[in-house]
């Protein structure tokens, strides 16, 4: 095969029972992307291929929804009579099921730091009204060292579809208790299964061994899997308490919303940077912090994350020199914790606390190279946001917008106060 459609075809991916995949080059959009071809006949018009065709087309129909940096975007779909395919992003990197062996496990902290990511990019499709249903190391992309993308959602539930959805599908293995009862399902199935794929990530086996699907969904259903510590003793209580709660088979318990989930796997890196008086930054604990600062108020996930890639961190200790007074930038800085002074022609201007930025200006005039007005410096251990305006210029038309926003927001507070001092003289 050369081309399918309008894209040129490099190479065969792979192959599966009812469709193979393609890298192919996208000579519009000059990219490459994967596209999944299905065979003719698995859309053919009897009943077991009719399940398929609705799955098929579930995943058609969320071409340019499910926008968000560790999901994989779907650009375009096609169902036709001669051809049907799905063009998806092209990620450079294998599954993680390489890395539920025993033998080629990750580190403790990748591990929780990928299930993270993978619980921000699950919350933001349940958020757009779609649950997963078939979450595993299959469906979960590895780019990099801890970088994800979430694939497959053929199997999507749209709660917001009128559609009839098929029920009754997903992988035994990873399926909740309310799957295999075909209860109605809410995201807390997509929780149950993402918990046993941290446990295998962590011990290379699953909670569950079975001769025959019907033996893994009774003790789904009936029996508690042993602690993860138990097949790898350098994992902490606090990891054992997640993948517990995460799996729990009854709803009550489990928990409750994908928020929750991120903020337990949230403490777990934060403790263990603590403990080792590392200066680098997880990204998990990166998402958390520009989360909590009322500069990103109005920012969504996937703005954030994109933050995240533009920006650069450091620590400071007290006194270090951050700008200087007279000096050209081209970039703008915000403060995550601590405190900094301003300094004008040796005297103290005001004192920035966390959540505040300095050198905006920079941004705003949309002039690069413009001259500083006054120092700032370090007054205690602090955490700095660095954006440089080119990388921000590379940011979506969105994420500029945020910034924009919040940046004549502080414009706004800074001229009402200096009003108010007017006023009070």
């Amino acid at each position: 095969m050369e081309k399918v459609g309008k894209y040129q075809v490099r190479r065969k991916l792979g192959e599966g029972a009812t469709s193979e995949v393609y890298l192919c080059h996208d000579p519009f959009a000059d990219r490459e992307v994967a596209i999944k071809v299905v065979f003719p006949d698995s859309l053919a018009d009897d009943e077991n291929r009719n399940v398929f065709k609705k799955l098929f087309i579930t995943e058609a129909s969320l071409a340019g929804k499910l926008l968000h940096p560790h999901i994989v975007q779907i650009y375009d779909a096609v169902v036709d009579e001669g051809i049907s395919y799905v063009v998806m992003e092209y990620v450079d990197g294998g599954t993680l099921e390489p890395h539920c062996n025993p033998d080629a496990l990750l580190p403790l902290n990748k591990i929780v730091e990928i299930i993270f990511k993978c619980t921000r990019a699950l919350d933001f499709a349940n958020r757009a009204g779609v649950i997963h249903r078939d979450i595993k190391p299959a469906n979960i992309l590895l780019h990099g060292e801890t970088d994800i993308k979430i694939s497959d959602f053929g199997s999507a539930l749209i709660t917001t579809s009128m559609v009839t959805q098929v029920s009754g599908i997903g992988s035994p293995a990873y399926m909740s208790p309310q799957q295999i009862k075909e209860h109605p399902l809410t995201l807390q199935t997509d929780i149950y299964s993402l918990g046993v794929v941290m446990y295998q990530l962590l011990t290379g086996k699953l909670p569950f061994q079975a001769s025959n699907n019907f033996s893994m969904m009774y003790q789904i259903t009936n029996v508690e899997p042993q602690p993860p510590s138990s097949l790898r003793p350098d994992i902490p209580p606090a990891v054992d308490r997640i993948v517990k709660k995460a799996m729990q088979k009854e709803l009550e318990q489990r928990y409750r919303e994908w928020d929750e989930f991120s903020r337990d796997l949230a403490g777990v890196i934060s403790s263990e940077q603590a403990a080792q008086k590392k200066e680098d930054f997880a990204d998990s604990e990166k998402f958390n912090i520009l989360r909590g600062l009322p500069f990103f108020a109005n920012f969504a996930d996937a703005e954030l994350w994109e933050v995240m890639r533009v920006s650069s961190w450091q620590y400071c200790k007290p006194g270090k020199a951050l700008m200087f007074e007279g000096e050209t930038g081209d970039f703008f800085c915000l403060l995550a914790s601590g405190e900094v002074k301003v300094i004008k022609q040796g005297k103290l201007l005001n004192i920035l606390n966390a959540g505040e930025c300095f050198g905006e200006m920079a941004y705003i005039s949309r002039a690069n190279g413009s001259v500083r007005s006054a120092d700032v410096v370090a007054l205690s251990d602090s955490r700095v946001i660095t954006i440089r305006n080119e990388d921000l210029d590379r940011a979506s038309d969105i994420c500029r917008h945020k910034f924009d926003r919040a940046f004549m927001a502080i414009l706004v507070e800074r001229l009402s106060l200096s009003n108010t001092r007017l006023i009070g003289v």
